[in-house]
């Protein structure tokens, strides 16, 4: 098959087409170049597309023995996913931008250039699994459970997947990296790269604030009594604990947790942990890795790239999916992604619109 290697100057990346064309596939590697303004170096394990990391792949590609090129996407990145992220946190809401990332550029405009120029597949160097069936193309979570990034793959739909290769998926970090040495990869001690790709140092509300500009506004308790002020209701997130910055204790002692962002009055409410318990959730623009479900699910929900399995039930209604919880769960903030699992399975993903939380906390 002709396959585009999607090569980000990662070692997970490089091992991917190295395993492409080793497979006997006429690969050809690609870097992305995302940012507006790359950067000569990055720091440390933060951010991405400098040109460091495209000379990185470069290199890559020249040890495995593959043409390279490099494809200027900057400005859909721009618009698709960093636009989307600021437009959200304006909103109130939490947005996943590896998610959007996967759906608007990796998975869609790269898929299409591809397919356009001839090519059958795309490969990277996520950690998930594709899986043939009889019944068409599975999603499922990689071997390495610390690794897995099947929760932003969740907006893959089957025609996508139909072309897509994850040569990782069976093979845990350490494997990987070993493989990358042996190989004679120069990436293969290279940093992992954290947090959000386009905030290279890792300060989001500075980020936003740059972008959004202060609104000042109060931290109310539940019952609206005034106990303290910010700065803006985009540096927070639904379960936040640490940067509240209110003087006055609880009356219990306990810490408090954001539970509401309401930027039209600018007021961040807090209250208790158990304030925070969700019953149900209503999502919104779902996207199906297999058939859509007619009937009502009993599933395991993801909420957060790196949160914990939770049993749901799940039932499309219309544009809608509605999910209940079993057991009350907490931190489910408007914005995120609920991704469906049947076993290791990828089902599908919503985003969240609404949550209700448990009227026995409230």
């Amino acid at each position: 098959m002709r396959v585009l290697a999607a090569m980000s100057g990662g070692v997970d990346s490089a091992v991917a087409a190295a395993r492409m064309a080793e497979a006997g596939h006429d690969v050809t590697g690609v870097h992305l170049a995302l940012s507006r303004n790359p950067q000569s170096y990055r720091s440390g394990a933060r951010g991405c597309c400098t040109i460091e990391d495209s000379r990185d792949a470069r290199r890559a590609a020249d040890v495995i023995g593959i043409p390279f090129y490099v494809w200027d996407l900057a400005e859909r990145f721009h618009a698709d996913v960093v636009e989307d992220f600021v437009n959200e946190y304006a909103a109130g809401r939490t947005p996943n931008p590896c998610l959007r990332c996967n759906e608007k550029v990796k998975f869609s405009a790269v898929l299409e250039r591809a397919l356009a120029l001839g090519f059958d597949a795309v490969a990277t160097g996520h950690y998930a699994r594709i899986v043939d069936t009889a019944s068409g193309r599975e999603l499922h979570r990689a071997v390495d459970p610390a690794k897995d990034q099947s929760y932003v793959l969740g907006v893959l739909t089957q025609q996508q997947l139909a072309h897509a290769f994850f040569p990782l998926g069976d093979t845990v970090k350490t494997e990987v990296r070993a493989e990358a040495e042996r190989r004679g990869l120069s990436v293969a001690a290279k940093p992992d790269s954290h947090d959000i790709c386009f905030i290279a140092d890792g300060n989001t509300p500075g980020f936003l604030s740059a972008q959004l500009g202060e609104a000042p506004g109060d931290i109310v308790d539940a019952q609206g009594n005034k106990l303290g002020s910010h700065q803006g209701t985009h540096g927070f997130t639904i379960g936040q604990r640490k940067g509240l910055k209110i003087g006055t204790p609880a009356a219990d002692g306990k810490p408090r947790f954001v539970l509401d962002i309401s930027p039209v009055d600018r007021t961040v409410t807090v209250g208790s942990r158990e304030e925070l318990a969700v019953e149900r959730l209503t999502a919104s623009k779902p996207r199906w890795c297999g058939p859509a479900p007619t009937d009502q699910l009993t599933a395991k929900a993801q909420l957060r790239a790196h949160g914990d399995e939770v049993s749901v039930t799940a039932l499309l209604d219309g544009d809608q999916v509605q999910v209940e919880f079993t057991e009350p769960t907490s931190a489910v903030a408007p914005g995120q992604a609920v991704v469906l699992y049947d076993g290791t399975r990828v089902i599908g993903s919503a985003t969240i619109d609404t949550v209700q939380r448990v009227t026995a906390a409230v």
